[in-house]
């Protein structure tokens, strides 16, 4: 008799789905671009640069986002100290670049995030970066308070993690014109 151990990959995927549906239209456009940037997915700038700014803003992100290879490769395999150092630093240092946009107001938005630009065997480190991010001088007090308050005790203290890689992965869609017939 075969068992069933959890729900099936469809319905994870929907739950992944309707979780980047909850976000902010800002933080939904922000995770888009930086999945494109991180994932060296498409031309950032051609696709998401509105003036001149934004422009500048995009180039800046993809120079820091260029340490995420070197972060990927130093996942550590298990909880000891002893790899940290070469992995926790950087992590720290992309994730505060990020929350200091202003675009990633939650726990939430920043794990959805970066459990894509990283892999699923980052999860059992991202409420430790994202605590240490989250509590640098560079961030208003206020803002420092509203990032910290936004991690569960849930997810602050997990017992564990799941493997399983995420299989969303949000992109640009173009929008349609909807005075226009359908061809």
């Amino acid at each position: 008799m075969a068992t069933r151990s959890g729900p099936a990959s469809g319905d994870l995927s929907l739950a992944e789905i309707k979780e980047f549906a909850g976000f902010a239209a800002g933080t939904q456009r922000y995770i888009r671009r930086s999945l494109d940037i991180g994932l060296e997915r498409d031309d950032a700038i051609a696709r998401w640069s509105r003036d001149m700014v934004e422009e500048t803003a995009i180039r800046v992100q993809a120079r820091v986002y260029q340490r995420l290879g070197d972060i990927r490769t130093h996942i550590p395999e298990d909880s000891g100290l002893d790899a940290l150092e070469g992995f926790m630093a950087p992590l720290v240092a992309v994730s505060a670049f990020d929350l200091g946009q202003d675009r990633l107001p939650t726990f939430a938005a920043y794990r959805f995030l970066y459990e894509r630009l990283l892999g699923a065997h980052a999860r059992p480190w991202l409420p430790g970066a994202f605590c240490a991010a989250a509590s640098l001088p560079h961030l208003h007090p206020d803002k420092r308070k509203l990032l910290l308050q936004s991690i569960s005790e849930a997810a602050a203290t997990a017992p564990g993690w799941s493997a399983r890689e995420p299989s969303f992965y949000p992109e640009w869609i173009e929008k349609i014109d909807v005075t226009k017939p359908a061809n």
